[in-house]
């Protein structure tokens, strides 16, 4: 008698235990990382891509952060992606990165050449996926919005885009195109061929209707 009045107390606990145990699993949000230059951040703000993607999900299951700098290129992510992505554990990587690879050829002269452009973006595939998060790629969406490939950069960026292409191939990754999204829309609401001023403010960084557009693509992938 006083081993099943001792027993039962127990089972009663372990029960309790298992029930917790489960509840903590549900109540688990997924964390999303949005990884790029400055047009991931110029996304937190209120309006842009990331901000409207967080307020679209729900914030029990999901906790989403914006870890976008300035004239970074694919080397500076691979430089911060310790402290900035893998530190925070997160279950979900978009990596959104390539304008300034491109663009700062000919502004600066500090781009990154393309052999070298795919060998550090497979390394942040490799580093991302070994701490445990799903990845998905997205292609450079513009550097002018001119159609038909008169854009200065379109030569380059294509070429970039195509290699991120062939990364989400080689991987098995999902790929969100947002270069060719970008130039269909350019090409059916751009008549005056205008450089900025549809999707963008200055050729590259997205108005209030190219952060949507960017919310409304991406916001299937990290669902």
């Amino acid at each position: 008698m006083l081993m099943k009045k001792i027993i039962l107390p127990v089972a009663v606990v372990a029960l309790s235990l298992l029930l917790f145990s489960f509840a903590g699993m549900r109540a688990k949000t997924k964390k999303i990382i949005f990884f790029g230059d400055s047009i991931t951040q110029q996304g937190v703000k209120p309006g842009g891509y990331v901000d409207l993607i967080k307020k679209a999900l729900d914030a029990s299951k999901y906790e989403v952060i914006g870890a976008g700098i300035g004239g970074n290129k694919v080397y500076d992510l691979y430089l911060r992606m310790e402290e900035d992505v893998l530190n925070k554990k997160p279950d979900l990587v978009v990596l959104y990165i390539g304008v300034n690879d491109v663009w700062h050829k000919l502004s600066s002269r500090t781009g990154t050449d393309q052999d070298k452009f795919v060998k550090f973006y497979q390394a942040l595939i490799n580093k991302i996926q070994a701490n445990g998060a799903k990845v998905v790629l997205c292609t450079p969406a513009v550097i002018g919005e001119k159609k038909n490939g008169v854009n200065e950069m379109d030569g380059d960026l294509d070429k970039y885009s195509e290699e991120i292409r062939k990364l989400a191939v080689k991987n098995k990754l999902p790929l969100c195109d947002l270069r060719k999204i970008v130039t269909t829309y350019d090409l059916e609401h751009n008549p005056e061929d205008l450089y900025k001023g549809i999707l963008t403010t200055d050729g590259v960084h997205m108005n209030d209707l190219g952060n949507k557009t960017l919310a409304d693509t991406l916001l299937p992938f990290v669902k």
